[in-house]
């Protein structure tokens, strides 16, 4: 298993009070809202759940609308439009955290959080509302994550504008969205029905990954926000199929063999503060020892989800990390 020993674990994580409340206050709704029997009382959430409605009028430059997919299974995405110039435009198809069970695209936190994707990169950004477990359980993520990229390709005249570059098509994801990118990043791999998409690139920012074992950062890494054991044991039971544990597939990449397919290049954010950040070095180191192209970016004084809480510098120079990632791959595709 891979480690940096924890070279943290002595230090004390240091968060400015206002993250420290905004945490706290996620972390006791959601610990709350947990059931015993595995169900989750969605009405509670429903009291912190703030969301943003689609906006066709331009804010700091970016406008949102919203696309809906498939209405039977509430698939739908927000697309955010950079109002910049140029002829080539990359998209960001991104998947947004939480367990797999919690939050969505229309979240405050991740529409401004994709509104920055947007405007910064720049880039227009297909953020994807998928099937949230228990309710709905593994592959039902997968399944909605790929369905929309064949939406994006069949209908890319009809939803997206002239300017947007499906051949600059990269994957973006946060913690359980990570994992959702990545395996619908296999699947297209595999599938090749794809003419305009092209994916150039993997955005993995702390992916939630697992298995049976405990790593030395789950063990040491006690306490710190969001992320903890007992929280990712329950989110794994509620979207792993019945009976499966965690070293299934879809929570333990390397039982997969993809070193056949034409993986695109990955940028892997870790945080020094977060209990999943070994499953994530595994990855990273999986990726490489796989034949594929990977970046690790480190944030050794943060913790999990770090850059959903703008009051952060941090937040703020992992989105100029991406940024430089992207134009990198942009430019490496056009040569």
């Amino acid at each position: 298993m891979a480690t940096d020993n924890n070279k943290h674990q002595n230090k004390k994580l240091t968060i400015p009070f206002k993250t420290r409340i905004a945490v706290a206050v996620l972390n006791t709704f959601t610990d709350n809202a947990q059931r015993p029997d595995g169900s989750i009382n969605r009405r509670l959430l429903r009291l912190v759940d703030f969301r943003a409605p689609p906006n066709p009028k331009p804010v700091n430059s970016v406008s949102t609308s919203d696309f809906v997919v498939d209405p039977s299974r509430d698939l739908w995405f927000r697309l955010f439009t950079p109002h910049v110039s140029g002829d080539r435009i990359p998209l960001v198809i991104f998947f947004h955290g939480g367990g797999f069970a919690f939050l969505s695209p229309n979240a405050y936190a991740y529409d401004s959080v994709c509104r920055r994707f947007a405007r910064k990169i720049p880039a227009y950004v297909v953020s994807v509302n998928y099937r949230l477990a228990p309710e709905h359980r593994y592959p039902a993520q997968y399944d909605d994550g790929f369905d929309v990229v064949k939406f994006l390709e069949e209908n890319r005249g009809k939803v997206l504008p002239a300017n947007a570059d499906l051949s600059r098509c990269f994957f973006a994801g946060d913690s359980a969205g990570g994992n959702i990118a990545h395996n619908v990043a296999i699947r297209v791999c595999r599938e090749r029905c794809f003419a305009a998409v092209k994916l150039v690139g993997m955005i993995s920012i702390q992916p939630f990954f697992g298995g049976e074992e405990r790593t030395e950062a789950e063990r040491s890494l006690v306490g710190m926000p969001l992320v903890s054991p007992e929280r990712t044991d329950w989110c794994w039971r509620a979207m792993l199929p019945e009976g499966a544990n965690r070293d299934h597939e879809a929570a333990k990449p390397s039982v997969v063999d993809i070193s056949g397919l034409d993986y695109p290049d990955t940028m892997v954010v870790v945080a020094g503060f977060d209990p999943l950040k070994d499953w994530q070095r595994s990855y990273y180191e999986w990726l490489k020892l796989s034949g594929k192209r990977a970046k690790l970016v480190e944030y050794p004084n943060m913790f999990h989800a770090f850059y959903i809480f703008p009051e952060l510098p941090e937040a703020g120079q992992l989105i100029q990390q991406i940024k430089d990632f992207v134009e990198d791959r942009v430019v490496s595709n056009s040569a």
